[in-house]
């Protein structure tokens, strides 16, 4: 945002009009940008309001949050969520419960937040999978990403209104330019503007705008940012399919499929996704009072549809006869050499059907001038559509201007009349020929962009294998290093505590030697999935190689640490493998670090926490400890 478009975003925060939080939630979004804000204090602001302590105590016992046993006070639902996740939550619900009605006329606040939800449903489906953000974290952000529309519709409602009447439906392009030629800043910097004053990270407000970017130039991935900006970009579209026909939704769909692809999504997974969001999409409308109706299912059509596979016989032809007399002579003698055709009685009639029946060949025919038939090619010439069709003007005009305009507005032949029967077919054939070269190199462009596909499929495939523990099926040492230089960095930036556990199975050994290696991996398998299962959304777990894991927790200070180390350890000891009798129960040994402004860098901190481990060891086992300085 440049310097005059954050001084006109300054103006329009001084009018008090701009979505925003209120209330309890507002006291919320302030402790939590204090450094030192801690769990107890934040449950006690929840508590304050009697309806967002229902919906964060409702949320934590949702099962997309895998809580083990029911939670009943909003400190145990914030030590599920984390202090991040309900500050979101809290935010998302105050706007919302604001906006659900607003004086714009032209501005439809349902449609809004319904596409808001299945945009935030899906990307939070999507993370869940591939986890560039937490998937509460990631749900806020997409839920809230147009919110610089509600803005200006808010603080304009009449000259936004114009704004939307002057504008296609989904022509995003359109409607930037429309904002910025009337109120000099876009719904899109709004938008940027509001998120970085709530709080938002500076990687996810990087996301935004780069999923703001061309959308015919694909995004690299090679960064964190990259890699949801393209999750953003493939939930955005499965939010518009939410308010769009079924027609509109069929031809959004071959779009979809790739993007999806391209972030290793095949059609099957695709519609795994979709079914995610169906099924939590009535629960999350009402933790959030969105008022929202049935989602449509989406089942794809299948790439042979898209419309690039040649007719068994014969062409399609559109027929535009103009001052011309012999209609049906001419009409028959197509359909009798096999085509189909259709025939326009005006150049209006002639660009609709040329836009809605796709006709893979046009004949424009006048017995006198021309002309119309020149001014139908320059029309049918000037949009996309219309530039892939074959097009022949015939007429009975031979003077040479004539045919000049004709090839100069986009004709591809020009026959003059009276012609031959056989020598007008073989033209059609002719022009047959070039039609099918075309179509046929058309698939193979397709059948490259799907090798492409599936290649980027593959190395989707291979980059998760490259970060995933195969034993496990957890991230593993290479990612734990990368993903705990991040949130390094993160730390560095922001003040906000940074956590890391090592956790060492006690006595793992003996279980190898006397059950053999077999019950050694089913002992990890289970501890992995005891340890995953009772994680925050922000946390992460990594295998690090052996008997040993690592928990990166964000955001998380020496107090929350404590109770979340010792519910690790005792989780650990109470669940026991119950496909075999061990000679002793699985226990656990964790080591505790917090970083501290004497912390040198992330190796410094594993290293605290290697030394913290150590001395759990020698404690006696199965206990926490954190570290100290000698």
């Amino acid at each position: 945002m440049s310097r005059a478009q954050g001084n006109h975003f300054e103006e329009l925060k001084t009018t008090g009009k701009l979505p925003s939080p209120f209330g309890v939630a507002l006291e919320i979004m302030r402790l939590t940008q204090k450094k030192d804000a801690t769990a107890q204090e934040l449950a006690k602001l929840v508590q304050m309001d009697p309806a967002l302590t229902g919906r964060v105590i409702q949320f934590a016992n949702s099962a997309h949050t895998g809580a083990r046993r029911p939670v009943v006070a909003v400190i145990d639902a914030i030590g599920l969520l984390g202090m991040n996740t309900v500050r979101h939550f809290a935010l998302s619900l105050s706007v919302i419960q604001g906006n659900l009605t607003g004086v714009c006329p032209l501005f439809n606040y349902r449609a809004f937040w319904s596409d808001s939800l299945a945009r935030a449903l899906s990307i939070q489906a999507i993370t869940t999978r591939d986890r560039a953000f937490a998937p509460e974290e990631a749900f806020t952000c997409a839920l809230l990403s147009e919110i610089g529309q509600l803005a200006l519709a808010s603080v304009y409602p009449d000259e936004y209104a114009h704004c939307l009447a002057a504008c296609k439906p989904e022509n995003d392009d359109e409607l930037i330019k429309s904002e910025q030629e009337r109120f000099s800043i876009d719904h899109r910097q709004i938008t940027f503007g509001l998120l970085k004053e709530w709080g938002f990270p500076a990687v996810m407000l990087e996301a935004l705008a780069l999923r703001y970017a061309d959308l015919n130039t694909p995004i690299c991935e090679s960064s964190r940012a990259e890699r949801f900006a393209a999750q953003l970009r493939l939930a955005t579209l499965l939010g518009r399919c939410c308010g769009v026909d079924a027609s509109t939704r069929s031809a959004m769909l071959p779009q979809i499929i790739a993007m999806a692809q391209t972030l290793g999504l095949n059609e099957s997974d695709l519609e795994e996704l979709w079914d995610q969001v169906i099924q939590q999409w009535q629960i999350s409308s009402r933790f959030l009072s969105i008022p929202v109706g049935e989602l449509p299912l989406m089942k794809s059509s299948g790439s042979d549809q898209i419309g690039l596979n040649p007719k068994a016989s014969g062409l399609k032809i559109l027929f535009l006869p103009t001052d011309f007399q012999d209609v049906t002579g001419l009409e028959t003698l197509l359909r009798s050499d096999g085509h189909e055709v259709l025939t326009a009685d005006n150049t209006d009639k002639g660009i609709e059907l040329a836009v809605t029946e796709k006709p893979q060949l046009i004949i424009a025919a006048s017995d006198q001038c021309p002309i119309d038939s020149i001014q139908f090619c320059k029309a049918l010439r000037a949009s996309e559509i219309g530039r892939q069709i074959y097009l022949i003007v015939l007429t009975s005009a031979a003077e040479n201007d004539f045919l000049i305009q004709a090839f100069d507005a986009g004709a591809d032949d020009f026959i003059v009349t009276p012609v031959h029967d056989r020598v007008l077919i073989a033209r059609v054939h002719g022009g047959q020929r070039i039609i099918q070269m075309q179509e046929g190199m058309a698939r193979e462009r397709q059948e490259i962009s799907r090798y492409a596909q599936e290649l980027a499929i593959a190395k989707r495939k291979m980059e998760v294998m490259a970060m995933t523990d195969s034993l496990t099926n957890i991230p593993n040492r290479r990612y734990a290093f990368a993903r705990l230089n991040e949130e390094w960095s993160v730390w560095r930036r922001t003040g906000k505590p940074l956590t890391i556990m090592l956790l060492d199975l006690d006595h793992f050994k003996q279980i190898n030697d006397i059950f053999g290696h077999q019950v050694g991996d089913q002992v990890l398998v289970h501890t992995a999935k005891i340890i995953r299962s009772m994680l925050r959304s922000a946390d992460v777990v990594c295998r690090l190689g052996g008997e040993e894991f690592i928990i990166i927790a964000p955001n998380t200070g020496t107090a929350i640490a404590k109770t979340l180390s010792e519910r690790l350890r005792s989780d650990v000891e109470r669940h026991q493998l119950q496909t075999t009798k061990l000679a002793r129960p699985v226990t656990t040994s964790i080591g505790v670090a917090v970083s501290t402004d004497h912390t040198i860098n992330e190796n410094d901190l594993l290293h605290r926490a290697d030394q913290a481990l150590y001395r759990a060891k020698h404690a006696g086992r199965n206990t926490v400890r954190f570290f100290s300085p000698q």
